[in-house]
């Protein structure tokens, strides 16, 4: 068996003296907390979505029958499907480590898992029909502005809105907001960019930063969104799940991560893509 998790790969940690791990830097998953988030329970590894239309109300005379008004759903059918990653872990290895190496490789699973469910919402942003830049320019703040207005133009709670971008293209938003730093006419947001870095709220909407968007193959070329909570749903089936298998031949525990869910578009017009070229690379 390949790729097991042995006394030779572990040897760094047999010292008398082992410090603090370090882990390399993962980041924390946000997107699970900005989408619509269903469960699927029962039989089944699917969940339908029903989407309502919007109805309108019109003036009418005084006994007069109202007209019908058909009621016709739309659906969305979000599948799930499992994700996982493995190692094997000899009883050598264990045995010989100060440390509990089964705990830190449960923790870079579950952070790897965690990060893959990021990774398959932020792609969504792709399929959103409207669509703010053309990959060439750096995004200022008037394209924000621009994301809230075609979402306000859908009746959507503005509170209920966010805008999720690569830390490469959230820093043109930072430096446009402070106009290359020195700002003349800086207010409390500028002010705020400056000294922490921290955009916060823009448009009325959350701006959130996450190194979890793919590169498009260009060098600097990211796609964001502006999108409303409903634009885009996550349904778990199994949560992030840690188990260990034991190998009595090999001597060894075999350590495993998986999660079963699906991600779905909701809402088209609940959402709007922005890409644009970062300015630095």
């Amino acid at each position: 068996m390949a790729n097991e998790s042995t006394s030779s790969t572990l040897s760094e940690l047999y010292t008398e003296i082992v410090a603090e791990a370090q882990f390399v830097a993962s980041e924390k998953s946000i997107m699970r907390n900005l989408v619509k988030n269903y469960a699927i329970t029962g039989g089944g590894k699917a969940v339908e979505v029903p989407v309502y239309a919007q109805v309108s109300a019109s003036a009418v005379a005084e006994a007069t029958d109202l007209s019908n008004t058909a009621i016709d759903p739309s659906s969305v059918t979000i599948t799930a499907s499992e994700v996982g990653v493995m190692t094997t872990l000899t009883d050598l290895a264990r045995n010989s480590a100060p440390r509990n190496v089964a705990g830190d490789i449960g923790k870079l699973f579950g952070e790897a898992l965690a990060r893959k469910q990021d990774q398959d919402l932020t792609a969504l942003f792709d399929g959103f029909a409207t669509a703010l830049g053309d990959g060439t320019g750096a995004i200022s703040s008037s394209v924000i502005f621009n994301a809230l207005a075609t979402l306000r133009e859908n009746a959507l709670n503005v509170d209920e809105c966010a805008v999720v971008l690569h830390p490469k293209i959230a820093y043109d938003l930072k430096a446009n907001l402070t106009n290359t730093f020195a700002n003349a006419n800086a207010n409390d947001l500028s002010n705020e960019a400056l000294r922490s870095g921290f955009v916060g709220r823009l448009a009325g909407m959350n701006i959130f930063e996450t190194s979890n968007i793919a590169n498009t193959g260009t060098a600097g070329d990211y796609k964001g969104g502006a999108m409303h909570k409903d634009a885009l749903a996550i349904a778990m089936m199994e949560d992030v799940k840690i188990e260990t298998q034991r190998d009595a031949s090999l001597r060894a525990d075999e350590i495993v991560a998986t999660s079963v869910y699906g991600v779905g578009e909701i809402h088209d017009s609940y959402g709007v893509e922005l890409h644009y070229d970062s300015s630095i690379q």
